[in-house]
């Protein structure tokens, strides 16, 4: 049997996180991690809670392609959703996501102790890894 490599294996997970999106136009996956490959938090794109899922009425962002129009989408991103639900934003180490985090996401990062992000697709819009790279935060696109 051949054992996956740690960062497939959390890709894998942010993957299957993903499929618990409520957007119909993107569904995107995060798993932020410790220093000792302990999974702290995931998340997934979606309404605020108590909000109309857009899978069931759809909120006026889903005829925009990905990256546009992000003031008519009311999904609340999965780096954003994985964050609130980590209880220690100074321990993390790794965050893991499906897509590459958009600006957005980039500044709420920047603000932990992430050291790197690792991404298996780009997002159009490559304004947040320029960022974090800027802040000496490693990005990885990472082909699973």
């Amino acid at each position: 049997m051949l054992r996956i490599d740690k960062h497939t294996y959390f890709l894998k997970i942010a993957e299957l996180v993903a499929l618990r999106s409520t957007c119909p136009r993107r569904a995107v996956g995060c798993v932020i991690v410790n220093g000792y490959g302990h999974i702290l938090a995931t998340g997934y794109n979606g309404v605020p809670k108590n909000y109309p899922h857009c899978i069931d009425t759809p909120c006026g962002g889903e005829n925009f392609d990905s990256s546009t129009a992000l003031n008519k989408c009311m999904a609340t991103h999965a780096e954003q959703n994985a964050l609130l639900q980590c209880s220690s934003i100074m321990t993390i180490d790794i965050i893991y996501c499906t897509t590459s985090p958009c600006i957005t996401c980039a500044k709420l990062i920047a603000n932990t102790s992430c050291k790197t992000v690792i991404y298996s697709n780009i997002y159009k819009d490559n304004s947040g890894i320029k960022m974090l790279n800027k802040l000496n935060i490693n990005t990885i696109h990472y082909k699973i």
